[in-house]
């Protein structure tokens, strides 16, 4: 999990717990468990996403652009200390490659990076090159914390390619208050209680064996982006809070229906 630059291929599926354990033998066949979740049946990760103040970043993305990119601050336990260890990762996608780089580095030094572009005294010479690529992120957008995304993950590695990885990713919650990790895991449900997104992650085309698997069981691709999705969710609830609201109330509002 620590790894810190990679590019590859990504495909989502949102999947139901009954296609899960259908899909699980026939996935064991070819796959492994990856250390993390076999020592502890999975794992858990936790987010902080950065955008604009007014979105640029995401509704860029849900434009569906040849090119997109992302910033976060991840950490797989909830901090205690501003010396717990985090990840601050930018995720870029080109054409449907995608790339993500990461730096390892104290709560403390990922806040004061990002507040203040201060690099960590100690970042070795892979984490400045990150740093590097993200301060040129940051020359390009004022960000603010925009939204809290965590969820609970089963992961597996091929058992001839290391390299070729399927996630499932279950219990995602999100919040667009209290947003620092800190604050500890709490956030409304993105899915339903027996809903997945399973994700294959591979730097060349998917095994036939589990194209044929995933056909037979009906699981179709889809696009599912857990922040694209929190934030049109944020969306809708600000719209329902409008149109709920009464004329009188809102005078921008009531001078658009009177014209």
């Amino acid at each position: 999990m620590i790894t810190t630059t990679f590019k590859r291929y990504e495909k989502k599926y949102q999947i139901h717990e009954f296609q899960l354990k259908e899909l699980m033998p026939i996935l064991l066949a070819e796959m492994m468990p990856d250390d993390f979740t076999l020592k502890n049946n999975g794992y858990s990760i936790y987010n902080i996403y950065f955008d604009t103040e007014n979105y640029d970043i995401i509704r860029h993305s849900l434009s569906k652009p040849y090119y997109k990119e992302k910033l976060r601050l991840r950490s797989y336990a909830i901090p205690i200390s501003s010396d717990d260890k985090v990840f601050l990762e930018l995720k870029k996608k080109i054409g449907g490659i995608v790339s993500k780089r990461r730096a390892t580095m104290t709560l403390n030094e990922a806040n004061r990076f990002i507040s203040k572009r201060e690099y960590p005294l100690e970042a070795n010479a892979i984490n400045r090159l990150v740093l590097e690529e993200i301060d040129n992120f940051l020359d390009h957008h004022v960000i603010e914390p925009k939204a809290y995304i965590s969820y609970d993950r089963i992961a597996f590695v091929g058992k001839n390619d290391p390299e070729f990885r399927v996630t499932f990713d279950c219990n995602i919650k999100n919040r667009q208050n209290n947003l620092s990790l800190e604050e500890g895991d709490f956030g409304n449900q993105l899915l339903p209680k027996d809903g997945y997104i399973m994700e294959i992650k591979i730097l060349g085309a998917i095994p036939v064996w589990l194209t044929h698997a995933l056909s037979s069981l009906k699981i179709y691709s889809s696009s599912f982006s857990k922040y694209g999705n929190a934030y049109t969710e944020y969306r809708r609830q600000g719209m329902a809070k409008i149109i709920n609201m009464p004329i009188s109330d809102n005078t921008e509002l009531k001078y658009y229906f009177s014209n």
